[in-house]
């Protein structure tokens, strides 16, 4: 969850799909003019030049000019002026390091929280106040058996971040300064892992929360894709198996989404190049309690997903072959864009970001 400020409700907004086509295949930094259509229809994916060909699987969108992107090559780049200009803004020594970040959380231009992935020490949580200047490392596993793989805020001081599983539980750590300083919650309320089960690092979203005490989290590899669901800011957790298909190290749930604490909609499938992600999205109105598979799923492996703003009934889910939309809360979708991303967020204002491989970012919404 992105902290965002309370805008007025906007009209909905329906993506052209021709114009998505048109804008993402379009090289990074050509300036690609919105689709003007009739009136109330929305802008294009519109690809902006960052200037750097990392892949970025962590993006936080704090409005429609703010975004802030982390990847390979230890990269983080921040814009302020809706992907006209981006900064480069990594840590120091990140490049140096190679650190791999999977995921950011924002709370404004200035604020932000970063996490890098990996085994033992690779796995840190960064933090800067003042717009990626200067980071202060607040977290750095000691443990070699924890790989930490995403994280997520409640509000400007709590947050969670989750590591793939120890002695046989996920191991998860929460903040409640903002990210200053962290502690590994007990294991107590956790759920027993599958054999093979693990969270999947490729968009920043297999751990997600939406309003002050609910966070969800993805799993796979295992015999059965899960969803763990805790009302206590991961004090406590259930877990309900998924829809979407398991049972080999590459397939399960890769990316949730809540519009609030009952509607969520997750994706996933195959990720390996070529492989058929049959069933790969999956939806829910109670809160993670019970799944129910897309009639009409993205026809391919899909890595995050986003409600659209201020739309009881809009999403979008990217994967490296494509981004679908769904009208009907994710029970269809149809492919409205062929460009490769892996990660999306929208934003209470009306703009929505994806970012994906080879410096990808782009835009949508006036």
């Amino acid at each position: 969850m992105r902290v965002k400020g309370k805008t007025r409700r906007l009209m909905s907004w329906g993506l052209c799909a021709a114009a998505l086509v048109a804008a993402a295949s379009a090289p990074a930094g050509a300036a690609t003019p919105h689709d003007r259509g009739r009136p109330g229809e929305r802008p294009v994916w519109t690809l902006t030049d960052t200037g750097t060909d990392a892949r970025f699987r962590g993006l936080a969108a704090v409005d429609r000019r703010t975004a802030w992107v982390a990847g390979s090559k230890g990269t983080v780049l921040r814009t302020v002026d809706g992907g006209r200009h981006w900064r480069d803004v990594s840590p120091a020594g990140a490049a140096r390091e190679a650190l791999e970040f999977r995921d950011i959380e924002a709370f404004d231009a200035r604020r932000a929280v970063a996490l890098a992935i990996g085994e033992g020490e690779a796995s840190r949580v960064l933090r800067t106040e003042d717009g990626g200047a200067t980071w202060t490392e607040s977290f750095r596993n000691t443990d070699a058996r924890a790989f930490y793989d995403c994280l997520t805020f409640f509000d400007s001081r709590n947050g969670l971040a989750m590591s793939d599983p120890v002695d046989g539980k996920y191991r998860i750590l929460s903040t409640g300064d903002g990210g200053r300083s962290w502690r590994v919650l007990p294991a107590a309320g956790m759920p027993a892992a599958q054999p093979g089960e693990a969270a999947f690092a490729a968009s920043g979203q297999c751990l997600v929360s939406s309003g002050p005490r609910d966070v969800w989290l993805a799993t796979g590899g295992a015999a059965a894709a899960r969803v763990l669901h805790s009302a206590d800011r991961g004090l406590t957790w259930t877990a309900t198996g998924a829809t979407i298909p398991a049972g080999d190290p590459a397939r399960g749930v890769f990316g949730l989404a809540f519009r609030d604490r009952h509607h969520g909609i997750a994706v996933g499938g195959d990720y390996r190049a070529g492989e058929p992600s049959p069933r790969a999205a999956a939806v829910t109105g109670d809160g993670g309690r019970t799944w129910r598979q897309s009639a009409t799923p993205p026809s391919a492996y899909r890595s995050g997903v986003a409600w659209l703003p201020h739309d009881r009934s809009g999403a979008l889910a990217v994967g490296p072959t494509g981004t679908d939309l769904t009208t009907d809360g994710g029970r269809t979708w149809r492919t409205v864009d062929t460009g490769s991303y892996d990660t999306v967020d929208c934003t209470a204002d009306g703009g929505c970001w994806a970012a994906g491989e080879q410096g990808r970012v782009a835009r949508a919404g006036r």
